[in-house]
C-alpha cells in the first residue's frame, strides 16, 4: 500500500512472480488493508488463475463479531469479496487467552468451522495462536 491505495500493477506483478516460481500460497484476512485485502486477492489471484492451482487461507476475526450470527455474516462476505468458492486453510485469527479464545467458544466457532469443513466450503481449519505453550494445550484438549 502506498498512501492507503494498493499498487494492483505492482501487486499483479508480484502475484505473477510467485506462481511461476511455486509459490501458490497466498493469505488474507477480513481486516488486512482496511478491508480491501480478501477484494484485491479476488482481482490479482482468483480471476486470473484456476482455482485448483493456489492455496488461499483467510481469517475469523473474533472481535468483530457481535453474536453468533456474525459467524456466517463475515465468513460469507469473504466468500462474496475472495471469489474462491471455498478456502484451503480457515483460521481462526489471534486466539489468544483473556482476548479472543473466550469469544470462539462463546460463539462456538471451532464446531462451527468444522461445519463448514463438512459442506466443503473449508478444506482445512486453524487457529492463528498467539500466546504461551499452556495455553495452546488447553485449545488442543478443549478442541482436538
Amino acid at each position: 500500500m502506498r498512501d492507503k491505495k494498493i499498487d494492483m500493477v505492482e501487486l499483479d506483478k508480484m502475484v505473477e512472480y510467485a506462481m511461476a516460481h511455486g509459490a501458490n500460497y497466498f493469505d488474507t484476512a477480513y481486516m488486512y488493508c482496511d478491508g480491501r485485502s480478501e477484494s484485491v486477492v479476488k482481482e490479482a489471484v482468483v480471476k486470473r488463475y484456476p482455482r485448483e492451482s493456489f492455496w488461499l487461507t483467510t481469517k475469523l476475526p473474533q472481535w468483530m463479531m457481535n453474536g453468533i450470527e456474525d459467524r456466517d455474516k463475515i465468513f460469507n462476505d469473504q466468500l462474496e469479496r475472495t471469489g474462491a468458492g471455498y478456502f484451503d486453510l480457515y483460521l481462526l485469527h489471534s486466539v489468544e487467552n483473556g482476548a479472543n479464545y473466550e469469544g470462539y467458544v462463546k460463539y462456538d466457532c471451532f464446531q462451527w468451522a468444522m461445519k463448514k469443513k463438512e459442506e466443503g466450503k473449508i478444506r482445512h481449519v486453524g487457529i492463528a495462536f498467539h500466546d504461551r505453550a499452556e495455553v495452546l494445550e488447553q485449545i488442543l484438549k478443549e478442541y482436538p
